[in-house]
């Protein structure tokens, strides 16, 4: 019934009590999950999830926040998106939030790593025909000008994908669904101050809304600040209902036949 369209089930804290998990997600009737990469030395435990059950795909990717670890070049993404039950390039994108505190003191200029690495996903995406896992912070209007530079611009050769987690303005979501992309919420449109992020899912068409963890972080009300697994997605699809005017079971259906259309047209199983 429910979809978790963006989970991390191959860190520690999830990793170990992946039976539990698992046998929650059942009981919350979450069918699937696709599994995120961050790191290319952590694809391999991310895609062995995908492979080791039939429930969960994996990405292949870089997060753009992550810094000494193993730059990708266009050839390790088309790789691993030739790997079977790899569906998605990501996740990417730009995320230039607390300059001052987490990186250093540098400005926006420079950071070109990240936005030379989002080309590189972008450019895998095309190239490979799977869609992008994009994650933006404090970055949309860079994000979505390296997306239109790139090619993404909504006519059918695009890569495609979704803008994961989104926290941005009406404007931004309107732009990215211009572009062709779909928007998907995490537990944070549970959150009490986030009534802004709610008027926006409001105005995200149901034939383009995702749903997602973001697990291990981000768990929705009622079980904010505990650690997130995919189980909980159905709070989030809740969330979403109650904006919409619709029932649970519309969103359920509606967001896992989005993310067939987004991410299994054409899989390798």
């Amino acid at each position: 019934m429910f979809t978790d369209s963006h989970c991390h089930l191959n860190f520690p804290e999830l990793l170990e009590q992946l039976p539990q998990i698992r046998q929650a997600m059942a009981e919350a009737r979450v069918d699937r999950a696709l599994c995120i990469c961050t790191t290319m030395e952590e694809f391999a435990g991310v895609h062995a999830l995908a492979t080791a059950h039939d429930n969960f795909w994996s990405t292949v990717g870089v997060h753009p926040d992550n810094e000494g670890v193993t730059e990708p070049s266009l050839q390790d993404l088309l790789d691993g998106a030739a790997l079977p039950r790899v569906v998605a390039i990501g996740e990417t994108g730009l995320d230039y939030y607390g300059m001052e505190d987490r990186k250093g003191g540098r400005s926006v200029a420079d950071l070109g790593w990240q936005r030379e690495r989002f080309r590189t996903h972008i450019r895998a995406g095309r190239a490979a025909r799977k869609p992008l896992v994009i994650h933006t912070r404090s970055a949309s209007d860079d994000t979505l000008a390296i997306l239109r530079e790139e090619g993404e611009d909504g006519a059918g050769n695009r890569a495609g994908g979704v803008f994961h987690c989104f926290t941005e303005t009406a404007e931004v979501a309107r732009a990215a669904l211009d572009l062709g992309y779909y928007i998907s919420f995490s537990g944070i449109v549970t959150f009490k101050n986030a009534q802004h992020l709610r008027d926006v899912a409001a105005f995200v068409p149901m034939d383009r809304l995702l749903i997602e963890t973001d697990s291990p972080y981000l768990a929705p009300v009622p079980y904010r600040g505990k650690t997130n697994n995919p189980s909980y997605v159905p709070f989030v699809a809740q969330q979403l209902a109650a904006v919409k005017g619709v029932t649970v079971e519309e969103v359920a259906h509606a967001t896992s036949r989005n993310f067939d259309n987004l991410f299994l047209k054409g899989a390798t199983p």
